[in-house]
């Protein structure tokens, strides 16, 4: 049985319909299991990071486990979230892991290195015995879906580093790539580092999601100081802030196209275009906003 955390988020819900539909056992870890819409036959159970004695029972009897966590950096000392999951699918006996990291995962010395570091390390540590994958996504093309509320209101949006580009992923890409590593074991000690196939600025992506809609959506560009104040409210300290504004400055890490997903999916990974056309009922119905993916820098805001 494959442990799906985070299984109502965009990574997750692919995944859990993914393994569901190759027949393979699936618990879906949620902390609202009563409200989760799953395929038929997924377990449903409740799981909290954030409340570890219910980690044991969710990680119970699995033999795979899809690791991710939406706790903000530096909201705590540690990624406690991460440190606990890890430790219950060890005590659980749980064989081959997938983490969700973020693109360069540890690598640097700024607060959002050291936490990634951290949260690596708590799955590769041979100690625990893990078969493991790390993947390591830059920025999502479901953090567009943070857009919602503003477009519910009219055509304009603010959006923070309106102008940095991204070769960002479509979630439901690296969902496959984590069905694969959990079903074949052929991606066990691998680091996967993933992109889409086209490098696009925020403005850029508003302008094809604009095409799908059949609107002439505008982006109205937001000051350092907003971005700072925005992160503020999300959760993020000072120190968090400081670093993520320096990496959407000072360097274009996450705007490079990466062969990844071609390589190990064999077919070329999924354009924005593609993501908007399959999601646009979520601009138009009201969808839910996007977990950022903090450690792309950029993506939050």
């Amino acid at each position: 049985m494959i442990l799906v955390t985070g299984a109502t988020g965009h990574v997750g819900s692919e995944l859990v319909r993914l393994l569901a539909a190759a027949g393979e056992p699936v618990r879906a870890m949620t902390r609202r299991p009563g409200q989760a819409r799953l395929p038929a036959g997924v377990e449903a159970v409740y799981g909290d990071a954030g409340d570890p004695a219910s980690l044991d029972v969710a990680f119970a009897g699995a033999q795979g486990a899809f690791l991710m966590s939406a706790q903000a950096i530096g909201t705590a000392p540690e990624p406690t979230h991460d440190l606990a999951s890890a430790a219950a699918a060890a005590r659980a006996g749980v064989r081959r892991v997938v983490k969700l990291s973020t693109l360069d995962g540890g690598t640097g010395d700024d607060p959002i290195a050291r936490w990634q570091r951290t949260a690596e390390a708590a799955v590769t540590d041979p100690a625990r015995g893990f078969a493991w994958t790390l993947l390591r996504p830059g920025r999502f093309m479901s953090n567009a879906l943070q857009w919602t509320d503003q477009l519910r209101a009219g055509d304009e949006v603010a959006i923070p580093f309106a102008d940095r580009a991204a070769a960002s992923v479509d979630p439901a890409d690296l969902a496959q790539i984590a069905a694969l590593a959990l079903t074949t074991g052929e991606h066990a000690g691998a680091v996967h580092e993933v992109s889409g196939p086209q490098s696009l600025t925020p403005v850029e992506e508003l302008a094809i999601l604009g095409e799908v809609l059949g609107r002439d959506l505008r982006a109205r560009p937001v000051s350092g100081e907003a971005a700072r104040a925005g992160m503020a409210r999300y959760g993020f300290p000072p120190d968090v802030v400081d670093a993520i504004m320096r990496r959407a400055r000072d360097g274009d890490r996450g705007s490079e196209v990466l062969p990844t997903v071609e390589k190990l999916l064999g077919r070329p990974a999924r354009t924005f275009t593609e993501w908007a056309v399959a999601h646009r009922e979520a601009f138009r119905g009201g969808g839910h906003p996007a977990h950022p993916n903090p450690g792309a820098g950029p993506a939050v805001g």
